[in-house]
């Protein structure tokens, strides 16, 4: 290996390596052991530009093995990225630094994605492979034609959703993917063989990759696996012999340089085996001008670029608005001309067909159940292998993959994706979720068949906890709307939340219509609202969500016979209700002392509105396989059981 290479490699491992034993936390391993790797991608076939971190066609990196963040910061920082400073690094895993333990997604800096849970990374890129390649078909190639490059791990192809995402990739041919697979065969526990006994080339080739073993320390060999892919007809991993904690005299290959810092005696012999002859976070100017002009190259490369793109420039901006406020009041006026019973999902249905029949950046799809979530509409074009001229993505059996591949979409330019299963899948993509939420992107998650109400499949079928699983979620709109109009609106707030990703939750069920006029404001915006009520003075306050809220105005009815009268607050989403001022809650809430909440589903998130002396109707344990109205009965959600333990309550409190 050249010297030259060499220099530039080692500022990585050292900057490293020393701001890990700075902070005495993280994992050296990765970063000297991927440094040969890096040194030669962004030096020789990465296209970026440190001036301009959100370059349309940049080529994106994602590291999917985001334990090892120190690579990207180090990266960052030499290549001369504004976001990232020396001082950053000496911040290492501090408070409010940048360079956080794991890579945490910002726009406008270089770190594309948050990684950390392994193989999210890999299911990332996947997405970003899949948008670009839409956006190539849209604009040309001589707009849009660059490539996604994603460092991963051994435990990242330990998790499952590695083969989820890359089998699914192998599938659709993406040509414009490249895995660099750090295979140092070390894992926190020690050598991988105590788990592992994967042939790698068979199971990746099986998938429809092409695999590459290289040298993962040999400047030459890694330029000719990366030179080999630029003309690649499918996706390719380049497996990389690395060694973990290159230069370490006593750690390297060992687990003990995966999560711990070396130690000072450790890193300075590792400076007197790499002959790297300066102080800890010094960079010699004249390495570090070689790293700044690797960026600088990025900078006429995007020039050249950008005279091609200004003549489409317009063609791209219409391309990625967001433009839907007139279809869905046309499609609100339809609900109220055609008033009937709809399950929920039916209800997105029809939204979707009206979005779908004009939209340019909504990308949907399902986790093999379109006609079960009913997620594809008459207008929608299927995504194929070498095909990318469509908008619906058949993801197979494999929801988790579907939700780390949408949070790649949404992150890769401004397409909207969303993607449908049932909702007792959720915990299938809690992870990914999660990451929406934490990366602040407009992910939308339609998750139908959403509780007791989807009857003989049964318990395993059957969502309890989920909800309120999904509502302790920050930043996530959970929603669950109680008919066609309240799925008109959530669909609406949904597609505005930019920084907010939403579940919509839909019955399998019809449900009888509760709004028959046309608001001028989004009422499920407000999170709650009222709907219903039987007189001026009330005695009783019900809450309920979805399908409970028909449930809830029969038990007002019947209240009312008694002359217990009361109103039903219709609550499709808590989490945009708790940001209402109090002025506003109080009003929803607290107009009478007795307060009872339905919803068929856990009841723990419901105490906080009724209070200790409550009623929460709904369910506690498991499901039960029958026809949904029995189940219904035999948990006592009918409004007969509902009204007399409401009545109860009101007569023992007065």
């Amino acid at each position: 290996m050249s010297k030259l290479h060499n220099d530039l490699a080692n500022c990585i491992r050292f900057l490293s390596i020393d701001a890990v034993q700075k902070a005495n936390s993280g994992h050296p391993g990765m970063p000297m052991g991927m440094a040969d790797v890096a040194t030669v991608l962004f030096k020789s076939f990465l296209r970026f530009n440190p001036k301009n971190p959100n370059w349309l066609n940049r080529d994106r990196f994602v590291l999917s093995a985001g334990h090892g963040s120190m690579l990207l910061y180090s990266l960052l920082y030499l290549t001369g990225y504004k976001s990232i400073s020396l001082k950053s690094i000496k911040n290492f895993r501090q408070l409010n630094s940048i360079c956080a333990g794991h890579p945490e997604y910002h726009p406008k800096t270089g770190i594309e994605t948050t990684t950390g849970p392994l193989g999210q990374g890999i299911a990332n890129a996947v997405g970003f492979a899949v948008a670009e390649e839409i956006l190539k078909k849209k604009l040309g190639k001589e707009i849009i034609n660059h490539k996604t490059y994603v460092l991963a791990g051994d435990g990242c192809l330990m998790e499952g959703i590695s083969h989820e995402a890359m089998s699914l990739a192998g599938h659709l041919k993406l040509k414009n993917l490249v895995m660099l697979f750090d295979n140092n065969s070390i894992s926190i526990d020690g050598p991988t063989n105590l788990a592992v006994s994967d042939n790698f080339k068979q199971r990746f080739e099986s998938y429809g990759w092409e695999y590459i073993l290289i040298d993962g320390h040999n400047e030459e060999k890694i330029y000719k696996a990366l030179k080999r892919v630029q003309n690649a007809k499918k996706p390719t991993i380049i497996s990389c012999k690395t060694k973990i904690g290159y230069g370490s005299p006593n750690k390297s290959g060992k687990s003990s340089s995966h999560g711990s810092p070396l130690g000072l005696d450790e890193i300075q012999l590792v400076r007197n085996a790499l002959n790297w002859n300066y102080k800890p976070f010094e960079i010699p100017n004249k390495i570090l001008n070689e790293w700044k002009e690797i960026g600088k190259k990025g900078q006429k490369i995007e020039s050249n670029w950008y005279k091609i793109y200004k003549k489409k420039k317009v063609i791209v901006n219409n391309l990625l608005k967001n433009n839907y406020a007139k279809i869905l009041k046309t499609e609100k006026q339809n609900t109220i001309k055609e008033l009937k019973s709809l399950a929920t999902r039916k209800s997105s249905e029809l939204t979707l067909n009206a979005l779908t029949s004009v939209s340019n950046n909504l990308i949907g799809g399902s986790a093999d159940l379109a006609g079960s979530n009913n997620t594809k509409t008459k207008y929608h074009k299927i995504i194929k292998p070498g095909e990318f001229n469509g908008n619906y993505i058949h993801y197979g059996v494999r929801e988790h993959a579907m939700s780390g591949i949408m949070n790649g979409l949404a992150l890769h330019s401004n397409f909207i994706p969303y993607g449908g299963t049932f909702l007792i899948f959720s915990d299938y993509c809690k992870p990914s979720i999660r990451l929406s939420a934490l990366m602040e992107q407009r992910v939308i998650y339609v998750m139908t068949h959403d509780s007791i109400g989807l009857g003989e499949d049964g318990p395993t079928h059957q969502p309890i906890e989920q909800l309120s699983g999904l509502r302790s979620i920050p930043n996530l709109n959970v929603f669950r709307p109680a008919d066609r109009m309240e799925t008109i609106e959530c669909w609406e707030h949904a597609l505005k939340s930019s920084k907010t990703p939403s579940v919509l939750s839909l019955t399998r069920q019809n449900l009888n219509p509760i709004r028959k006029k046309i608001s001028n404001v989004n009422k499920c915006s407000l999170g709650a609202y009222e709907v219903f009520r039987t007189n001026k003075k009330i005695h009783l306050t019900i809450l309920a969500s979805g399908s409970e809220v028909n449930l809830a105005i029969e038990t007002s009815h019947k209240l009312a016979k008694d002359k217990i009268y009361s109103k039903v607050i219709s609550m499709p989403c808590h989490d945009l209700f708790d940001l209402q001022s109090n002025s506003y809650k109080q009003k929803i809430i607290n107009e009478t002392k007795i307060k009872v909440s339905i919803e068929a589903a856990s009841t723990d998130c419901w105490k906080k509105y009724v209070g200790i002396d409550g009623l929460t109707f709904g369910i506690d344990t498991f499901g039960k396989s029958a026809p949904y109205k029995e189940i219904y009965k035999h948990f006592g959600l009918t409004s007969a059981n509902i009204a007399s333990k409401s009545k109860r309550l009101f007569r023992k409190k007065i």
